[in-house]
């Protein structure tokens, strides 16, 4: 049995992520003594070892008095924020008990939309044109302070487009802005995210996004894949759906966004640990910097990761948090890409339809549903899942990509009414 003195790993897990058994997976995998400090003793409960710990995700003063006593009992090595909601309690709990981290004041500008607009521009970075707007403002005022259409409206906090709209003129300004204060007071505070009371309106930019997944170590960013998003981000909501790499760009505009990726990272103050970027590619501007988040790609999009002889990401993410050299930067080569599902419109989940069918498709290495039959679900905006992921690996990008489109052209999602909202597929 192992001493319960030993310096061990605190994961920070809010109840609503996916990664909870990739990221305790890999530290088994790796040897380590790990703890899970998560919001819910549902949650707790389902670890049978009883190394668990509440953490109030939703109060992070109290958040960071909570790990410094389980510390006091459980001496720590490293904290990793998992999800974005926790990354900035990590931060703040690190540097109170000396331990690595990135400044917490850096951490708290990449969650926020708002300030990381704000220290890109003073850096002189390329971004849209923004404005800041309190939520409880009159939504058709609020659409008369803009001069120029097309814009995107979007929540400081929230993750995974949720909330994100496009509008086209002053009066779909006013319908986005009223269906983001709702998406505002919906969202539970006990998973870390900040609901604060703002919307943010920035000039839609034309032009395809790409994905940066990283690492920094020293301060230095390690590029450990570029993912290309083919299909289009256009609106009016923006839900993700295929990343493939490695990236078909041509390598000067992989350079440039390698480049415009640690410029943003240097204006945030970011120096330590995962990093996940989200660039826009503009016509005439290039690669523009439009989320850097201090945490590791999101959902299960993970999986489609490898590295050195076969380790997954969250096994150099920890790694990295306990101070010992990855074993290994540098991606398998063979491409490979993932799908996540949107969800067709709402509803109550019945089932998912031919999935046989579709994880035959050649190429194909895996399907997950992540929704259970009977959960009610509802579509982007308002939405804060995904139906599903799958994984593809391929002799070239195009031909994942074309299995992940076949792959998911098998699925039947079956869904019925729920609380009387009757389904409609979008």
């Amino acid at each position: 049995m192992s001493d319960a003195r030993a310096p061990r790993l605190l994961l920070l897990i809010p109840t609503t992520s996916y990664r909870a058994g990739d990221f305790l997976d890999a530290a088994h995998r790796l040897g380590v003594e790990v703890a899970v400090g998560s919001d819910r003793d549902s949650v707790l409960a389902k670890f049978s070892d009883g190394r668990t710990t509440q953490v109030a995700f939703a109060d992070p003063e109290r958040a960071v008095a909570q790990i410094e006593a389980y510390a006091a009992a459980y001496p720590l090595a490293a904290i990793v924020g998992v999800d974005e909601g926790t990354t900035t309690i990590a931060a703040r709990a690190s540097q109170r008990l000396g331990l690595p981290h990135n400044d917490p004041g850096a951490v708290a500008a990449a969650s926020n939309k708002y300030r990381t607009r704000e220290a890109l521009s003073a850096a002189g970075l390329p971004q849209p044109m923004y404005r800041l707007f309190r939520a409880d403002e009159d939504p058709p005022a609020a659409a008369r302070r803009i001069n120029n259409y097309p814009v995107v409206l979007k929540p400081l906090a929230l993750s995974a487009s949720r909330g994100v709209i496009r509008a086209d003129d002053a009066e779909g300004f006013a319908d986005a802005f009223t269906r983001i204060r709702r998406i505002l007071d919906e969202t539970a505070a006990d998973t870390g995210l900040r609901a604060e009371p703002y919307v943010l309106a920035e000039d839609y930019m034309p032009g395809g996004e790409v994905a940066l997944e990283g690492l920094l170590i020293g301060g230095r960013l390690h590029t450990l894949a570029l993912f290309d998003k083919p299909d289009p981000m256009e609106g009016p909501t923006f839900e993700e759906t295929i990343f493939v790499t490695p990236s078909r760009l041509p390598a000067n505009t992989q350079a440039l966004i390698r480049a415009r990726t640690e410029a943003a990272i240097a204006a945030l103050g970011l120096s330590d640990g995962p990093v996940h970027a989200e660039l826009r590619l503009h016509p005439q501007e290039g690669p523009v910097p439009l989320e850097i988040a201090a945490r590791s790609i999101g959902g299960l999009c993970a999986r489609s990761l490898r590295f050195g002889t076969g380790i997954g990401l969250e096994e150099l993410i920890i790694q990295h948090a306990l101070g010992r050299p990855p074993a290994s930067l540098e991606r398998e080569r063979r491409p490979a890409g993932v799908m996540m599902l949107p969800v067709p419109g709402a509803g109550r989940l019945v089932e998912v339809r031919g999935e046989a069918k579709a994880r035959a498709v050649p190429g194909i290495v895996d399907l997950r549903i992540t929704v259970a039959p009977g959960t009610p679900i509802r579509p982007l905006p308002e939405g804060d899942r995904y139906l599903g992921f799958i994984f593809a690996t391929a002799d070239s990008p195009n031909t994942v990509e074309a299995a992940l489109r076949q792959a998911a052209g098998c699925l039947e999602p079956k869904l019925e009414a729920h609380d009387g909202v009757e389904f409609r597929p979008s």
